[in-house]
């Protein structure tokens, strides 16, 4: 009997321990994949439409995987932990009941050695041998009652300890069956989203936004047909432009030399003139 309790005591108390750390342990992950959830739409924010969407999108699966995992800390902290919980109690009552068997136990083998020894010392005092005696029945009394009481107990105790190991265990794997069931419906739909992701429509997007700020998006041709300026990409316009950049940078220089020979503000203009050949040459080229 006591060693069936010291077993409980020993490793009820462990199972308590290591579920409370468990159940902790996911309720940080819930944490941390919280914070993964709002780094998710943070960065969401800063991209193109559709990685946007789709972040988004997975970034609320992942929210509803947590709503699901708050669940499964709650039911495990109330189906799990605290059945586990009750057993520090019903355990430190069994070992009353032991502690009071052993001492109506131990009265009664002390009452019978009084015995013995006044038998053996005054075999004919009848007096004290029948006082003796009659301590002697009253701790066997105690004795037989406590012994039937602590059967009960124990047997009782067995009986709970047997039924609730099972069902402690079977609403732990329910907890974690029902959880996983959930979560994994939320993952399938998160990955069909990922994968359904089309990232040309972002790179065609992305393109776009880089050649606006290197300005070789295609311009709208100018209505007048006898501009002297190509509007086209190809590479015959291009050297056509450099011809002309050329030419423009040339005359500017044969300019430069005529004010030069006058000695007239010469650094000035060249301060005000090369900047705008270098942007001129950097907006069409």
């Amino acid at each position: 009997m006591e060693k069936t309790v010291s077993n409980a005591e020993q490793y009820f108390g462990k199972f308590c321990t290591l579920m409370a750390a468990y159940t902790r342990k996911t309720a940080k992950l819930r944490d941390k994949a919280d914070l993964l959830v709002k780094q998710l739409i943070d960065f969401a924010n800063t991209e193109n439409p559709e990685l946007r969407t789709t972040t988004k999108a997975f970034a609320e699966d992942l929210a509803k995987v947590q709503d699901y995992r708050q669940a499964e800390v709650e039911r495990l902290e109330m189906k799990v932990v605290e059945p586990l919980k009750v057993y520090g109690v019903l355990i430190k009552q069994t070992k009353a009941e032991i502690k009071k068997f052993n001492r109506a136990r131990n009265n009664e083998i002390k009452q019978l050695e009084k015995l013995e020894k006044i038998r053996q010392k005054s075999p004919s005092d009848r007096h004290m041998i029948s006082q003796a005696e009659s301590e002697v029945h009253r701790a066997s009394v105690d004795a037989s009652r406590s012994t039937q009481q602590l059967e009960e107990t124990i047997d009782e105790f067995q009986k709970q300890k047997l039924k609730d190991i099972q069902k402690i265990f079977l609403d732990f794997v329910t907890v974690e069956m029902v959880f996983h069931a959930k979560a994994l419906e939320v993952y399938s739909n998160a990955f069909q989203t990922l994968e359904g992701y089309d990232l040309e429509k972002d790179l065609q997007d992305f393109r776009a936004k880089t050649n606006i700020v290197s300005g070789t998006l295609p311009v709208a041709k100018p209505t007048n047909p006898s501009s002297t300026v190509s509007w086209s990409t190809g590479p015959q316009s291009v050297k056509s432009m450099l011809q002309k950049l050329t030419l423009v940078e040339s005359e500017e220089e044969e300019e430069e030399e005529e004010e030069e020979s006058d000695g007239s503000h010469t650094q000035d203009l060249t301060h005000i003139k090369y900047p705008t050949i270098r942007q001129v040459s950097s907006r069409n080229l």
